[in-house]
């Protein structure tokens, strides 16, 4: 029997999320999937997973769950937090970017995420949930997927896929910076030509905010808005994820995994694969530039993406056991050799002859 997961606390937005579900855009169906796919990837390779395993996406904040059935083995990627375990009593505290054995019955808590808006919660053996079109990922828009088409909810109950917690906890000991640069690389269009001049500079040359209305569907930015040659509607077509989309109010949407399938308002550009993971860590109020690249330097820099993750991959160890003292042990023994009171040396009892 496989450990699951009950859910006390589930956090502003948990679900349930893997590579996405491809090949369904035709008929209307959206990828979704992580927003960030490299942490889903060593998330899922601390645990010893399949890359493409389902596990939790966390906004903000993350869950407080008991794990019960058996044992269960977690990490964290994507962001900074602090991961609490408690048992009879005793809590631990651990940080991300290494796999946590969990004994049964322990209770688990993920504390506010640093560093981004998002985290990637792995288990080994996956979040074992049915398989709707190829995927696990919960449509939070379309309701189907995941856990019930939706986000987790106290109470809940989450299985875990069978896996024998066999070898080491990993860790990664050198793990990737979260810091944002401030800018977003683009290829521009496909519906670059219909925007004007001023339009292009403008949307190159200066910064754009993120504003409230930001969820996985997408980020509405707030900025100098965008001007057009003859408006903002055209014949509805495909839309990708990284689309930036300019309706008639001429301020950008950049278009995240949960996007629809097609629109009708100009494209001015797309961002890169590349930077995708960066930009689904963007959290409302973060500043954004849009810089312009050729589709060959695009694509060089997903190979040098995947060649970083693949170092990453490749450079995973055994997660170091940290010296335990032990209070007792130090008691019973005698832990200072030779003089131990100044009076039973000649020196001692002479310098104490000086002072009386």
């Amino acid at each position: 029997m496989s450990a699951s997961l009950t859910l006390l606390q589930p956090g502003p937005q948990t679900s349930v999320q893997d590579a996405g579900r491809l090949g369904f855009q035709a008929y209307g169906v959206p990828v979704c999937g992580a927003l960030d796919e490299p942490a889903l990837r060593l998330a899922n390779a601390l645990v010893g997973n399949a890359a493409n395993a389902a596990a939790l996406e966390l906004r903000l904040a993350g869950p407080v769950f008991e794990v019960t059935g058996g044992p269960a083995r977690l990490a964290l990627t994507g962001a900074d937090a602090v991961i609490e375990v408690e048992q009879d009593g005793q809590t631990q505290r651990f940080g991300p970017w290494r796999a946590i054995d969990i004994p049964e019955g322990a209770r688990v808590r993920i504390g506010p995420l640093r560093g981004s808006g998002g985290a990637i919660l792995g288990f080994a053996g996956g979040i074992d949930v049915p398989v709707i079109l190829g995927s696990r990922a919960t449509d939070l828009k379309g309701r189907f997927g995941g856990h019930q088409g939706r986000a987790l909810a106290a109470g809940d109950v989450v299985g875990l896929g069978p896996s024998p917690l066999h070898g080491p906890c990993l860790e990664l000991q050198s793990p990737p910076s979260l810091a944002f640069g401030g800018t977003l690389r683009v290829v521009l269009g496909p519906q670059a030509e219909a925007f004007t001049e001023d339009a292009i500079a403008t949307f190159l040359g200066t910064a754009y905010r993120v504003s409230r209305e930001a969820d996985r569907m997408g980020l509405r930015l707030e900025g100098v808005p965008l001007g057009f040659r003859q408006g903002a509607d055209i014949v509805s077509d495909g839309i990708v994820t990284g689309s930036i989309q300019v309706p008639g109010s001429g301020l950008p949407i950049l278009l995240l995994a949960d996007h629809q399938t097609i629109g009708g308002y100009a494209k001015i550009a797309t961002v890169i694969s590349a930077d995708l993971a960066a930009a689904g860590r963007l959290l409302p109020g973060a500043g954004i530039r849009f810089a312009a690249v050729s589709v060959a330097q695009a694509e060089e820099a997903r190979r040098a993406q995947e060649r970083v993750l693949a170092q990453q991959l490749a450079a995973l160890v055994p997660v170091r056991a940290l010296a335990r003292v032990d209070h007792e042990a130090l008691l019973r023994e005698n832990l200072v050799s030779g003089v131990v009171s100044a009076l039973e040396s000649d020196e001692g009892r002479a310098a104490m002859d000086r002072i009386t």
